[in-house]
């Protein structure tokens, strides 16, 4: 789907009211800084519910839940990975979500990609020891506030190892934060992902396509029931597994991801990876690069023509996840 496509899929009604709700980075292109217009602006297209950054000022947590409430919407809060030796900085923001009336709470060990963020065997070695070590102590806060806190896979652990993270160190309150599309830039298959559902807490709703490039292959988020997913396959192991898991949109409008499998730096991080899962991989892109073409790119249309995809990927989103998905 070309850009210029993308600007006339203008069709679509308004949605009548969703069960999905919508994390901020449905809005990478608009940014929304302010909770209170976002959640009145996510009322207004429908959604369910907000996924985003909360103040830690009490007050305005008082007004995000006043205002949430007037408008029969959840809230799911977002709080930075706690520190291995010091998790009271994490407490606290989960305190602060559930003053704000959240439901849940997302985290994450890192904020970059596995391939590009790590440039040494021992520094990423480092990380897990480190991550690992926080990771054991969520569990027993969360379970002590009662807040569900799903960890996102975040294009940093392999489905294997977030897996064995979750078979270890998940608990009552603390499992995972499904994002749908993620691990595919890690060579793990779309489907992998079904194996977390059991410790779903939460998820992230997107579609997924891909395309070759020289170095690899291009991922990019499109709207749903546009890509390769089985979403409905997800959404129904997610329910199965927890039917009090919420669904919050990530449709990130935004140009593709260029994962680059076949250069060594991608692969600097994972010494022991079998080459059956870029071979794989690979078989599956060339195989489904022909669903979508070309790729959506959005960044050199003006800003105004950006914002007008925008708000049409996420209606078109929502109206899928109701009719589709029954979200």
């Amino acid at each position: 789907m070309a850009a210029a496509a993308a600007l006339d899929r203008t069709a679509f009604a308004m949605p009548p009211k969703s069960a999905m709700g919508l994390a901020t980075t449905s809005f990478d292109v608009s940014r929304p800084r302010d909770p209170i217009p976002y959640l009145e602006r996510c009322h207004e297209l429908g959604a369910a519910g907000v996924q985003m950054q909360l103040p830690s000022d009490s007050a305005a947590l008082r007004q995000i839940r006043a205002k949430a409430e007037e408008l029969g919407m959840y809230v799911e809060g977002m709080a930075a990975f706690p520190k291995s030796n010091d998790t009271s900085a994490f407490e606290a923001a989960l305190k602060n979500a559930q003053e704000a009336g959240a439901v849940a709470v997302r985290t994450g060990t890192s904020g970059g990609r596995r391939y590009e963020k790590w440039n040494s065997l021992n520094d990423w070695k480092a990380f897990v020891e480190e991550s690992t070590a926080a990771v054991k102590k969520i569990g027993p806060i969360a379970d002590k506030l009662k807040l569900p806190v799903g960890m996102e896979n975040h294009k940093d652990w392999t489905i294997d190892e977030e897996l064995a993270l979750m078979k270890k160190y998940s608990s009552e309150y603390f499992g995972t934060l499904i994002d749908f599309g993620n691990n595919i830039a890690l060579l793990d298959s779309p489907e992998s992902v079904l194996e977390l559902a059991p410790y779903a807490k939460m998820c992230h709703v997107k579609d997924m396509a891909v395309q070759e490039y020289p170095d690899g292959f291009l991922l990019s988020e499109v709207p749903l029931g546009e890509g390769i997913l089985d979403l409905r396959r997800i959404v129904d192991a997610v329910r199965a597994a927890n039917p009090k898991a919420r669904f919050s949109l990530e449709m990130m409008t935004r140009d593709p991801l260029q994962v680059p499998c076949l250069t060594d730096k991608y692969w600097i991080t994972f010494p022991d990876r079998p080459g059956i899962y870029l071979a794989r991989t690979l078989a599956m892109v060339r195989k489904n690069a022909a669903h979508l073409q070309p790729l959506p790119y959005y960044s050199k249309l003006p800003k105004d023509a950006q914002l007008r995809v925008e708000d049409d990927n996420v209606k078109q989103c929502l109206n899928y996840a109701r009719v589709k998905l029954n979200l």
